[in-house]
């Protein structure tokens, strides 16, 4: 299986017709249609569903994207760190995570080595566990930022001197911006806005209630799009603390959980990872700091 092969079927996939993916590949249609049939005999499975108009993928085909994805990126990754001649540091760094305070510790490393460095450069992908975890194990990220209660073993972990603290975000003209804190009665039987990053394990505990029994009018893995849905007043948005912005005219007000719910936060990467110069750089770099 050629690399080509695979940056030829995921333009087909992108452009969803043989004649438009010809047309960006530069190459004759024939020639195209030619190198996919020779890709599904080598494959022994049908990648395409071919409509009148345009071209969908199959269950196999899906699962090819995916791989392919993962192969060609991998491949550009490495391309690019040998590309680099002398001895100015430079490549990429990918860091993924889900949304927290915490990152503004990687942040502050990051201007370091930029300055340092100038030729260095940074990739961020927020995600939830699951996501960032899939991505650590395929190599498309080199580090991820997990919060709260993850299964990590299989990892290199680093605490960060952060813990995040969970509460409730809601319209700043709500009733219940009166309390301090806000208790499992107060939200309960309300309509609440999710995090898809949040330990279920963690939110069952905190409400005394199976998930099947609130109600979950939307979940989120972005809290600027959780946080429009409450400044509507569709909904409690639960998560942590810091993220969005809840000063006076914000439209938002946040209060914590209480009990108190709180998260450590991890930065991991793959064991026996072989990293390229500037990835090295990033690690060497927060171990000084938090090893």
């Amino acid at each position: 299986m050629e690399i080509t092969a695979l940056r030829r079927f995921l333009m087909i996939a992108r452009e969803g017709t043989i004649s438009g993916a010809a047309a960006a590949l530069h190459i004759s249609q024939p020639s195209l249609s030619r190198q996919m049939q020779e890709l599904e005999r080598e494959l022994g499975t049908t990648l395409f569903a071919r409509g009148k108009r345009r071209i969908e993928l199959t269950e196999a085909g899906m699962r090819l994207r995916t791989r392919a994805e993962e192969i060609v990126d991998l491949a550009d990754r490495t391309e690019a760190e040998f590309r680099v001649t002398g001895d100015a540091l430079a490549g990429e760094v990918r860091i993924g995570g889900g949304e927290t305070p915490a990152m503004s510790l990687v942040a502050n490393v990051i201007a370091e080595l930029q300055e340092t460095y100038p030729l260095m450069r940074f990739s961020l992908h927020s995600g939830n566990a699951e996501d960032i975890s899939d991505r650590l194990d395929t190599g498309r990220i080199d580090f991820g930022l997990f919060i709260g209660h993850t299964d990590l073993d299989k990892y290199e972990v680093l605490p960060l001197p952060a813990r995040d603290t969970w509460g409730v975000f809601m319209r700043a003209d709500d009733p219940l911006t009166a309390r301090a804190a806000i208790r499992p009665e107060d939200i309960e039987d309300r309509p609440l806005i999710l995090s898809q990053q949040s330990s279920r394990r963690e939110m069952r505990s905190w409400f005394r209630r199976d998930f099947e029994d609130l109600d979950v009018v939307a979940t989120y893995n972005l809290l600027y799009n959780a946080a429009l849905l409450a400044r509507r007043g569709i909904g409690y948005v639960v998560s942590l603390e810091g993220i969005v912005d809840t000063s006076p005219g914000s439209g938002l007000a946040f209060r914590p959980l209480e009990p108190a719910l709180t998260a450590d936060v991890f930065i991991a990467w793959k064991r026996y990872q072989v990293f390229s110069p500037a990835a090295s750089a990033f690690l060497q770099r927060i171990r000084e700091l938090w090893g």
